[in-house]
């Protein structure tokens, strides 16, 4: 059996142990995999139209026109500002954000994704005024050490690992401490994975292999391109032999991980759960992203038809999202002008009090 394990807290109780267990045919997809050679090729054209290698032209009249519909569709955060907050009237705005890409550019190194000065005081001000979770498919504790802020939530491995602040200023509404881990028995086999990808992939100039606990990431952002549909093969042939694995794709990262139904969308929910605005309407929650692995929370935002999904992108993308930022520096700019709403809403609230 697949086991769950969840450690969930409130102010006023004690600490206690939940074991949700569920069936390994309820958690594992049951997707029939395509012939080897197929997904490998799909693998690579598909990596080459999320990994762009070349600046294209921007005298190409088709992608001009591409992005301008794509930007009527998905417009500016920063521009539709007010329009947004307007919706935050009434509401409890729970703020979701990605790591890298979102708060930290993406970068040749991985272990160097630093986050600047600027960007975490706006992170740790806009926590002041609203629940805040980083979602990420890095390593719970690689993302802590990044962003050092103990008054958020962290999800780590894509959602499968969950931590929240042990101490809050305020106890209202919910739980405020929670820990998840999901399907832990996968730890030993994805150790294993490690391993053998570190020996299979050691020969490419380039490739990198992040163990993020309870998944891998293989980056080839310094691969030679020409050298991409080896990777894959590579990582195919290790994968082969471990059908409870799936493999999925980011900007120029390859993401192994679990086959059980568990993603950054689950992970949206479960907090949302844990902070007690499951079934509410008095939420709000807001999802920042710039990954192919975020679409799953944008999509959960736009089935419940509550909630709002920002997408950060410089080049038109198919998403879920409802609005749009281009850069880390445009999310920054996005938390401070949430901060000021948020301290406006305060000071009014008192006058008020």
């Amino acid at each position: 059996m697949t086991k769950q394990n969840v450690v969930v807290s409130d102010c006023t109780s004690r600490i206690g142990m939940v074991r949700l267990t569920a069936s390994m045919s309820s958690l594992f997809s049951t997707a029939v995999p395509e012939p080897p050679a197929a997904l490998v090729s799909a693998w690579v054209d598909s990596i080459r139209a999320s990994s762009p290698t070349r600046v294209k032209s921007p005298a190409s009249l088709p992608e001009t026109e591409e992005q301008r519909s794509w930007t009527l569709r998905h417009p500016s955060a920063l521009q539709k500002f007010e329009q947004i907050v307007s919706a935050f009237k009434g509401k409890q705005v729970v703020m979701f954000l990605d790591y890298d890409g979102t708060l930290s550019p993406i970068v040749e190194d991985p272990d160097r994704a630093f986050m600047s000065r600027e960007m975490r005081e706006a992170l740790r001000d806009v926590a002041r005024f609203f629940p805040t979770a980083i979602v990420s498919g890095r390593c719970r504790d690689k993302v802590y050490k990044f962003v050092r802020l103990s008054e958020l939530y962290y999800a780590g491995s894509h959602g499968m690992d969950i931590k929240g602040p042990s101490k809050r200023r305020k106890c209202n509404k919910g739980n405020q401490a929670v820990f998840f881990q999901a399907a832990t028995e996968f730890l030993p086999m994805i150790d294993e994975v490690y391993k053998a990808l570190l020996n299979k992939t050691n020969s490419i100039p380039g490739a990198k292999v992040e163990n993020n606990k309870f998944c891998l990431s293989v980056h080839f952002r310094c691969v030679d391109e020409r050298r991409w549909a080896a990777l894959a093969g590579q990582v195919k042939l290790v994968l082969s032999a471990y059908p409870n694995l799936k493999l999925t794709q980011g900007r120029k990262v390859l993401e192994i991980r679990p086959t059980i139904k568990w993603d950054k969308g689950k992970a949206l929910e479960f907090l949302l759960e844990s902070l007690g605005y499951a079934n509410s309407d008095d939420v709000l929650p807001v999802y920042i992203g710039d990954d192919r692995t975020d679409e799953d929370a944008f999509k959960v935002l736009h089935d419940r038809g509550q909630g709002l999904g920002i997408l950060v992108s410089r080049v038109a993308k198919e998403t879920c999202a409802t609005y749009s930022l281009e850069e880390p520096s445009e999310v920054k700019e996005f938390l401070l002008r949430l901060v000021e709403w948020g301290r406006g809403r305060e000071r009014l609230s008192q006058q008020q009090g």
